[in-house]
C-alpha cells in the first residue's frame, strides 16, 4: 500500500470520528436547549399555613412560547415544556385557570427557578340557605387499621429416638465408622412436622442417655426451624438415646385500630397516614351527633371535598376542604 493511500484511509477515519463527535454534541445541545418550567399553585392567604395546594389548575404559557398546557396535581405541582428556540431570559407570561378561583396571569422570565402561583378564591363560602347557620363540624378524628403479624405459641413437640450399636467393635472399613475410622458405628435420625400453617422454633437435639461422649450430630435440619425439622446422629459406642424437641408457633395476622386527630386550618383539615393503613374512616360530630364516615377510594365525604397524594416513602397526605353550608366548630 502506498503512502498516499495510507494517508487517505487515515483521513477518512479521522473524518468519521469527527462526524460522530459532532452528532453526539448536536444531540446533547438539542437536549440542553429544551427548557421546562416547573412550579406550584396554592391558595392566596396571609397565613402561610392556609396556603393550601390547588389541584387541577390549567397552566399555559403565552402563545409564542406555547407547547400545550399542563395541570397541577394534588400537591399543586405543575411542569410545562417550552418549544425549541426559547432561551433563558426570554419573557414568559404564565396563565393559571381554575373554575373556583380568579384568573391569574404572571409576567416573568424564562430561567432556572421555581414558579409559585397564588390564586384567590372567587367567592367566600356561602351558607346552606340565606340566613340559616352553617352545620357545625367538630371533634374530627381519623381512624384506620394496620395489619400486625403476631406469633402464638401453641405448644411443643418432642421425639425420642435410639441409635443401637455395640462398642469396641473394629470398623475394618465397613461404614459407618467412628470419625477416626477405628470403630464400627451406627446412624439414626428423627423428624417432626408442625402441621400446615405452623412452624418450629427453638429446636434442639441432644444425646440424653448412653455413652453420649461417643456420639455426634451428623445433619442439622432443625436449628433454623420451619414447618418440618429433622436430625441425624452417629454413635460409635453402645446404644444411645437422643431427644429432638422444639416449640410450635402459629403466625397470626391481627388488625390494630389507630386513631389520630387532623390539623385544621381555616376551612380545611390535613392528615397523613402510613403506607400500610387500611379501612380509613373519619369520625366527626355533625351538629352534635357523632357519625362515622368511611372515606373509601373515592375520598367521598358529604361535608367535605378531599384529595390525597403519595410521598416518596408511600405515606399519604390528605387534604379535605369543607363544602358550602358547613363550618368547623
Amino acid at each position: 500500500m502506498t503512502s498516499s493511500r495510507k494517508i487517505e484511509i487515515w483521513s477518512a477515519g479521522v473524518a468519521a470520528v469527527m462526524l460522530t463527535i459532532a452528532a453526539v454534541l448536536l444531540v446533547h445541545w438539542h437536549r440542553q436547549s429544551l427548557i421546562t418550567l416547573q412550579g406550584a399553585v396554592m391558595v392566596q392567604d396571609a397565613d402561610p399555613r392556609k396556603e393550601l395546594p390547588i389541584a387541577d389548575v390549567e397552566v399555559s404559557v403565552e402563545d409564542r412560547l406555547a407547547k400545550g398546557t399542563a395541570r397541577s396535581d394534588a400537591s399543586g405541582f405543575f411542569r410545562i415544556a417550552l418549544p425549541q428556540g426559547v432561551r433563558r431570559g426570554d419573557r414568559a407570561k404564565l396563565h393559571f385557570r381554575h373554575s373556583g378561583y380568579r384568573n391569574l396571569d404572571l409576567d416573568d422570565f424564562v430561567g432556572d427557578k421555581l414558579y409559585i402561583a397564588r390564586m384567590t378564591p372567587l367567592t367566600a363560602r356561602p351558607s346552606r340557605t340565606t340566613g340559616q347557620p352553617d352545620v357545625r363540624v367538630g371533634n374530627v378524628r381519623v381512624r384506620f387499621s394496620i395489619k400486625n403479624m403476631t406469633d402464638v405459641n401453641i405448644g411443643s413437640a418432642v421425639k425420642i429416638f435410639d441409635i443401637e450399636n455395640k462398642g469396641n467393635v473394629p470398623c475394618k472399613g465397613e461404614r459407618p465408622c467412628s470419625p477416626d475410622g477405628k470403630w464400627k458405628a451406627a446412624l439414626g435420625s428423627a423428624s417432626l412436622d408442625a402441621g400446615m400453617g405452623n412452624e418450629f422454633r427453638n429446636a434442639r437435639a441432644s444425646c440424653i442417655a448412653g455413652p453420649c461422649a461417643f456420639t455426634r450430630i451428623e445433619s442439622d435440619g432443625f436449628s433454623q426451624g420451619g414447618q418440618a425439622i429433622m436430625v441425624s446422629a452417629r454413635n460409635w459406642s453402645d446404644t444411645t438415646t437422643f431427644l429432638l424437641e422444639a416449640e410450635v408457633f402459629h403466625p397470626m395476622a391481627s388488625e390494630l385500630i389507630h386513631e389520630s386527630y387532623p390539623v385544621i386550618f381555616g376551612d380545611s383539615l390535613n392528615f397523613t397516614l402510613p403506607a400500610s393503613a387500611e379501612g380509613v374512616n373519619i369520625e366527626a360530630d355533625i351538629d352534635g351527633q357523632t357519625i362515622i364516615f368511611p372515606l373509601g377510594p373515592s375520598l367521598f365525604l358529604s361535608w367535605a371535598s378531599c384529595t390525597s397524594r403519595a410521598n416518596s416513602d408511600q405515606t399519604r397526605v390528605y387534604l379535605c376542604g369543607l363544602k358550602p353550608g358547613y363550618r368547623f366548630q
